[in-house]
């Protein structure tokens, strides 16, 4: 440990990923297996759908002719074909106006566009506002390296976690760094629900009112299969200026995180020069971009594609909720993405950060089951969970529910 630097020896003594992380890393070669393995891991805390993987691959087999030029130098933020071919695709089917390529920034997945992006944007120390319940992985994306300060923009399961212009002004007038941004997902993750053009414009107007950046993370823009339709924030003006920016990426809607390749639009060209000088340490590789490239740019492919993974979210959250019902397992109804909030509340023996550790542990080691923790998710109450239904086999899940009723009872 001595030997290592200040950063070294902090990243060693507190790791930047999560705990229920770390522990399904310690478990997943042990997965669950109906023959081999039926009393096998079951990993419901990884946002992760491959329920069409087959699908893709299938999809992907068609342009395996792979050029010369994909095993050379090129572009750090993302070859100018592939990014021609993404913002036409990415403007049709989620967008909602057409984008150029060079509002484009291509590197290696939603975490380093996220990392890069509001290096550019904040100098270490100052806040970025995140509402929650909020996606855990943004601690590590925006503070371990960039060095910046998360403040939460706390919200409450009376108001059913909803969000409100007096929430943003709260936390923006109480903290205590200055605050340069603000990062906004939508599809919410984890409530799995997608924000209203009406609550998109209070937030966007709220954010100008102080100059401050906004980046709206629509990574499951196309993961959406409830009634209320989405919404892009690219569609909210006919510009999006100097200070708002979005994010996206191929790893949850078509369920290709190993690919790293995510993608940020903004049309501040100077944040898109800057990102450009960073990018050589986090670009794309040429062969995901060549896949990626043929891919989106064969529309009766890709858009049949898209439509045969919305109707299986349905069908599967469908079976999922049914499972939940079964067990007497209380849960937010979700209209997006692949996972939803559990309310185990009722199940802690007292209403603290401990007694909800107590049951994401015993689900740990009596199921076998790996759910996310709500602390990890920043829900100031203690009792939530997140489970994640798309990253295993579907039978796998049902068993794992059955598993965590059964030991909820107990």
């Amino acid at each position: 440990m001595q030997s290592l630097s200040r950063r070294g020896r902090a990243l060693v003594e507190t790791p930047p990923l999560a705990p229920y992380i770390l522990e399904h890393f310690n478990r997943f070669e042990q997965a669950w297996d109906a023959e081999l393995r039926p009393d096998g891991y079951v990993p419901l805390c990884i946002a992760e759908n491959k329920r069409r993987a087959p699908d893709l691959l299938q999809c992907l087999a068609k342009y395996r002719d792979v050029p010369e030029h994909v095993l050379g130098y090129d572009a750090m933020i993302g070859n100018l074909e592939f990014r021609e071919n993404l913002a036409a695709f990415m403007s049709r089917s989620f967008l909602g106006r057409t984008i150029s390529a060079d509002n484009l920034v291509l590197l290696s997945g939603a975490g380093s566009i996220l990392e890069v992006l509001f290096y550019v944007l904040a100098d270490p120390g100052e806040g970025v506002l995140v509402p929650t319940p909020s996606y855990a992985g943004f601690w590590a994306d925006l503070e371990t390296r960039d060095e910046l300060k998360i403040v939460t923009v706390d919200t409450i399961s009376e108001e059913l976690f909803t969000l409100t212009v007096d929430r943003l002004e709260q936390a923006y007038v109480s903290a205590e760094v200055p605050i340069r941004a603000l990062l906004f997902t939508t599809p919410d993750n984890p409530l799995a629900r997608v924000h209203s053009r009406e609550t998109l414009l209070q937030v966007l107007e709220w954010a100008e009112s102080k100059k401050i950046h906004v980046v709206f993370d629509e990574v499951y823009a196309l993961s959406v299969f409830g009634e209320q339709p989405f919404v892009s924030a690219a569609s909210l003006r006919p510009s999006l200026g100097e200070y708002v920016h979005v994010v996206w990426a191929f790893s949850k809607d078509f369920g290709a995180s190993g690919m790293r390749c995510g993608a940020a639009i903004s049309e501040n060209e100077a944040v898109v020069q800057a990102m450009d000088a960073l990018a050589y340490w986090s670009s794309c590789s040429g062969h995901s971009q060549w896949l990626l490239s043929q891919f989106v740019a064969d529309t009766p492919a890709v858009d049949g594609w898209v439509q045969r993974m919305k109707s299986d979210l349905a069908t599967t959250y469908a079976s999922v909720t049914n499972a939940l019902d079964a067990q007497g397992i209380p849960y937010i109804p979700a209209s997006a993405a692949f996972f939803l909030i559990c309310d185990l509340r009722r199940f802690l023996s007292e209403q603290t950060r401990e007694a909800e550790r107590d049951v994401w542990q015993r689900l740990v080691e009596e199921a076998n089951v790996n759910l996310t923790p709500g602390e990890a998710c920043r829900i100031p109450e203690p009792g939530f969970f997140r489970l994640c239904y798309a990253g295993a086999d579907l039978r796998a899940v049902e068993v794992a529910i059955e598993r965590i009723g059964r030991v909820l009872r107990e």
